[in-house]
């Protein structure tokens, strides 16, 4: 299976005012983890429009979003709380996914974070085999895994956590 090019992209950060793009954007790129884990009910899938603006807003969440001709192509949500940074919501278009966006914005996301982040943690669904070797080729470590909060008639299954200890090489130390 050949994957596409990648486009040439711009890092940039979303506000609120991308909030409608980076919705569609996130509701495509789950759609393929939705059938994976049979599962319609995903949040990123459910998320509304004003959930969304009002998580932009939050000056815990860092997000970003890589943009090629204008167009929002990947974008990915961080949240940072005591030391730990929770990745989530990395998504990439499905005409571009396996092109290796995702690896840039997995990498600027944890480039993004405060100096005082000594861990990254972010978790994934079992069947998510695309996922799981993206973050484990990146030093993601499996801490634990727990069962999905999937409404019947959706099959178990469970969401694999993941977490990267991160060192800050900190100025005269």
């Amino acid at each position: 299976m050949s994957h596409p090019r990648p486009p040439e992209t711009e890092l940039v950060r979303l506000t609120t005012a991308d909030a409608g793009e980076l919705l569609t954007v996130q509701r495509s790129a789950y759609a393929e983890q939705a059938r994976l884990h049979d599962d319609p009910h995903l949040p990123p899938l459910t998320q509304t429009l004003e959930l969304l603006i009002t998580e932009l807003a939050d000056p815990e969440v860092i997000a970003l979003g890589l943009r090629a001709g204008g167009r929002l192509v990947a974008a990915v949500r961080v949240r940072v709380q005591t030391g730990t940074a929770h990745l989530g919501r990395l998504v990439v278009v499905p005409d571009l996914q396996g092109s290796g966006l995702g690896t840039r914005l997995l990498l600027a996301a944890e480039a993004a974070v405060p100096a005082d982040v000594d861990r990254i943690a972010l978790f994934t669904g079992e069947r998510s085999a695309a996922n799981l070797r993206l973050y484990r080729r990146h030093g993601y470590v499996e801490t634990h895994r727990s069962d999905a909060d999937a409404p019947p008639p959706v099959p178990a299954y469970h969401l694999v956590h993941l977490v990267k200890r991160v060192r800050r090489v900190t100025p005269g130390g």
